[in-house]
């Protein structure tokens, strides 16, 4: 069936405001890496190392809350009001819970990981020290997540971009202050500030958290408002709902397993696959993937205003429409990455180059630029059938289909990244880190195939999260 006005009208007003939250969280990201370049080829290298890492272990938990946008948004469908509450609260315990039980203890291990990958000395302490101050402030960014997620389940994703919005800012203005002090950028003319220390790519990490608590404070303050209380009873259920908190990992375990896997396997390689061929290596992956997240980000917010429709429309028991919010998703992400696509063809070099310092002696930028031109082709490649897997999983998790994504993911990404990416190192070592980068272009099209065939097999039309009697489409 040919979609409606309507239905692209309705995909596009809840994903617009999505994909401005993302691109800006993204935003946040790219300018950390652009301001610590400053830095140096080891300071990208350290931050992106570390980054990653962390985002192994707070990245399970962000699979989890997703399921709080689904439960929310089948909810709202349904117009099961006095459930609505209940779940967000949930997501801000299990945040509490995550933070306290395994995020905490794991940033006094972090160090100990990153010496057994054999990395530098030097590097090993800027990985370190990044990677700790995010996962010590992580409770703060679950927190944000789990408030992000209710709203995109409320149909209410501007208070989501508004707070991504003005922590992006916040961010920008914290890195410069934390990051440079009193040595400021005197490269570019601007004064330092007066008697604040230079934290380099650890005050990185701190601006960070600084805009991430505005933008957990924004949802936060909406939540918690009269007009949310008043419809939804928001502030009497804030005690421990172990009904609702189960729900949620009963749920969003297999989303969380998903979400968690990929990032160690993308972090093993990152850092030991493709990075094991040297720190150049290393920085030229990171400069491309920092606009890699720039193209698939968008994706991401229109697969979250998909898990939200989906939801909501299962809710009112209108399958069909459910579908075509999915297809039209699917569509626009295409042709967002298709473009995204071109431009990495076109401007390969000049996109690596953007991440090189002018200190960087001649020899090692040409190198750097050349590793990151291939690495750019790879991704160019890849794009179409990303946009294509990352918009089908939120469709899939909006009718609560987590488990069939969770094990695709987890049995492909070991075959295919890290198999394939270790078997590329030994029979084509000629290749260096262009090799991994293959296996990881092959997983992303094998998957984004395999779940579009799980979605069109139409297996999701028959769960239940509801119970109700009548789930025909109408």
């Amino acid at each position: 069936m040919l979609p409606r006005r309507a239905d692209i009208s309705e995909v596009w007003t809840q994903a617009w405001p999505t994909i401005v939250a993302m691109l800006s969280y993204t935003l946040m990201q790219f300018v950390d890496s652009l301001m610590v370049s400053v830095l140096g080829p080891n300071a990208v290298a350290g931050q992106g190392n570390g980054g990653i890492w962390s985002w192994v272990a707070i990245s399970c938990a962000f699979g989890i809350l997703a399921l709080v946008n689904t439960l929310v948004a089948q909810r709202v469908g349904a117009e099961q009001h006095d459930e609505v509450a209940r779940y967000g609260w949930a997501g801000l315990w299990i945040s509490l819970g995550y933070w306290l039980a395994v995020l905490v203890p794991f940033a006094f291990v972090i160090e100990h990981a990153f010496r057994a990958m054999g990395h530098e000395p030097e590097l090993v302490a800027l990985e370190t020290s990044y990677a700790r101050v995010l996962l010590g402030g992580a409770c703060i960014t679950l927190a944000a997540k789990a408030l992000s997620n209710f709203f995109f389940g409320l149909q209410s994703p501007k208070v989501v971009t508004v707070a991504a919005i003005s922590g992006n800012i916040v961010n920008v203005v914290a890195n410069y202050a934390f990051i440079y002090g009193e040595r400021g950028l005197p490269e570019l003319g601007l004064p330092g500030i007066a008697g604040m220390p230079s934290f380099g790519v650890t005050g990185a990490a701190i601006g960070t958290l600084v805009g991430t608590a505005v933008e957990a404070c924004i949802p936060l303050a909406v939540f918690l408002s009269r007009r949310l209380n008043t419809r939804y009873s928001i502030r009497s259920r804030w005690r421990p709902d172990r009904t609702a908190i189960v729900d949620v990992l009963r749920l969003g375990w297999p989303a969380g397993l998903q979400f968690a896997n990929e990032m160690v396997c993308w972090a093993l390689f990152m850092t030991v696959l493709a990075g094991g061929f040297g720190n150049e290596h290393m920085t030229a992956g990171w400069a491309a993937m920092r606009f890699v997240h720039i193209s698939f980000m968008p994706a991401v917010g229109l697969s979250t205003a998909a898990t939200s429709l989906v939801g909501k429309h299962i809710g009112e028991q209108n399958l069909d429409r459910a579908a075509r919010s999915a297809h039209i998703a699917v569509g626009m992400a295409v042709v967002w990455m298709g473009a995204c696509a071109l431009c990495f063809i076109l401007f390969r070099h000049e996109l690596t180059a953007v991440f090189i310092d002018a200190d960087t002696a001649a020899d090692s930028a040409a190198r750097i630029r050349a590793i990151g031109a291939g690495i750019f082709i790879c991704a160019s490649i890849f794009q179409l059938l990303d946009a294509v897997g990352i918009v089908y999983t939120g469709a899939l998790r909006g009718a609560g289909d987590t488990l069939f994504p969770g094990v695709a993911t987890v049995v492909l990404s070991w075959v295919v990244i890290i198999g394939g990416g270790m078997l590329m190192t030994r029979l084509a070592p000629q290749l260096e880190s262009i090799g991994p980068w293959l296996a990881a272009t092959a997983y992303i099209v094998v998957l984004g195939v395999v779940l579009a065939i799980r979605f069109e097999r139409g297996g999701w039309r028959r769960l239940h999260l509801l119970n109700m009697k009548d789930h025909s489409g109408k």
